[in-house]
């Protein structure tokens, strides 16, 4: 049933569908599936084995810096649906089009078509190194230190530590 406004008058007025199939979005394929119409957890580890393999003889024949860039998606209906990591990489996979046509059906894929979605990839966050160098100041306490211990054990540990201490030859070499 849908809504639609009757007039300014600020009423809403109710029309029901004149059969079953007008009430069906024309969308109805798409869209998340419950639990129950997506099958088995085999029958889903099939088809993404299927996907990846279709995704690796797909990319195998683009060129390498746009191979890197793009990713095979998804087989629906007959478009081929890839993934792209921004829009000028998505426009050099719309130009070879017809090449990937071409080896989908070489491979025995029905497609007519190919989407292209541009889905940028997230910035990789690098953690910058936080160890501080060990000043000569702080090795010589540790070996005073270790001088003390009576443990050997520790006290190797201290001496250890203390030979990581950064020399006045180690700055000069950065």
């Amino acid at each position: 049933m849908h809504i639609f406004p009757k007039s300014n008058a600020g009423t809403v007025q109710r029309i029901s569908p004149a059969s079953p199939s007008q009430a069906i979005s024309r969308r109805a394929g798409n869209g998340p599936k419950s639990i129950v119409e997506c099958g088995s957890f085999a029958t889903l580890a099939k088809k993404a084995g299927v996907l990846e393999a279709l995704d690796r003889a797909l990319r195998q024949t683009l060129p390498s810096p746009l191979r890197e860039q793009v990713r095979f998606a998804n087989l629906r209906n007959d478009r081929l649906v890839f993934l792209a990591s921004s829009p000028a990489w998505a426009t050099r996979l719309r130009l070879m089009q017809t090449q990937i046509l071409a080896t989908a059906h070489a491979i025995g894929t029905n497609a007519s078509s190919v989407t292209v979605k541009v889905v940028p990839q997230p910035p990789v966050i690098v953690e910058p190194d936080r160890s501080k160098p060990l000043s000569p100041t702080a090795a010589a306490y540790l070996q005073a230190t270790a001088a003390s211990l009576s443990d050997p054990e520790l006290r190797a540990l201290f001496l250890e530590l203390a030979s990581l201490a950064e020399t006045t030859d180690s700055k000069t070499k950065k």
